[in-house]
């Protein structure tokens, strides 16, 4: 005798919890830990519309938040690292930057070219973290080098958005060369009166910071982002003593003066339009 039976329960029926929810609907905010719709996220350009928090934005999704429509115009995507060092830890090499490309379709962690804002014309380049880290090795720091050389022959704007765990441990002394060789084509840039404008997102760190990310005319950072050489966790680690509250973010920066202004994301291209026309006097 069967004393009860399961209730067949119409999937329509809200109450019934065997309900699979699709993935990707919805996102957790790393900040405040509220779980949001994710197209709400996505049509807030990617910013927590409760907190503020700027989530992570791919390269070109980047682009399209601060160029006009269509203007964009990619330089240098056929340049692809090589493996000088033939380097291996737990995967070759090789194999990272495979699965790197495969992952993100591009060619390194570096996205570059002309585009214009408000119809202002600028040589611009943006990192892509999903590529190892936005790590900086020969191909990235050539093409950096390489937005800058197109802002100085053109007379035009040279602006780069950094998001880098810092210099490409793979590449060795090919990677940190990079510091110097960017460094030495915004002192060119910077003899032709042409301006370079640096903008800092979520995580910008290592040689990248020690180099040409804190070298621009004017540096903008978005809310919260971590901006520094080394963690925070390894400064403390070292020197034995635990650091002030919001050590490192761009809110401690702007404050201790190593950063000119904090710009939301929504306001972003609206700001570099007013920055771009007051350096460049037009």
């Amino acid at each position: 005798m069967v004393w009860f039976r399961k209730k067949k329960v119409s999937s329509t029926d809200p109450n019934d919890r065997s309900l699979k929810v699709p993935e990707g609907l919805w996102v957790k905010c790393a900040n405040c830990g509220e779980i949001i719709y994710k197209k709400e996220v996505e049509r807030n350009l990617n910013v927590c519309p409760k907190c503020d928090y700027h989530f992570r934005i791919s390269a070109r999704s980047r682009l399209a938040v601060i160029l006009d429509e269509g203007s964009f115009i990619e330089h240098d995507e056929g340049l692809i690292a090589s493996d000088p060092l033939e380097f291996k830890d737990l995967k070759k090499y090789k194999e990272r930057l495979k699965s790197s490309q495969k992952k993100t379709g591009l060619s390194d962690a570096f996205v570059s070219g002309v585009g214009a804002i408000d119809s202002k014309k600028v040589s611009i380049g943006v990192f892509e973290f999903a590529f190892m880290g936005g790590s900086m090795g020969a191909v990235v720091g050539e093409k950096i080098t390489r937005v800058l050389e197109r802002g100085a022959e053109a007379g035009i704007p040279a602006l780069v958005i950094s998001s880098s765990g810092g210099a490409r441990m793979q590449e060795g002394i090919h990677s940190l060369m990079q510091m110097a060789k960017t460094s030495a084509a915004i002192a060119r840039l910077r003899e032709l009166g042409v301006p370079y404008i640096s903008i800092l997102t979520d995580p910008t760190t290592g040689g990248v910071t020690a180099s040409f990310a804190m070298l621009g005319d004017i540096i903008i950072a978005e809310p919260r982002a971590l901006i520094g050489f080394a963690g925070p966790r390894v400064i403390e680690q070292t020197i034995g003593e635990k650091l002030p509250e919001g050590f490192q973010r761009a809110e401690y920066l702007l404050e201790h003066g190593m950063i000119d202004m904090i710009v939301d994301r929504k306001t972003m291209k609206r700001t570099l339009s007013r920055v771009i026309s007051m350096l460049s006097g037009t």
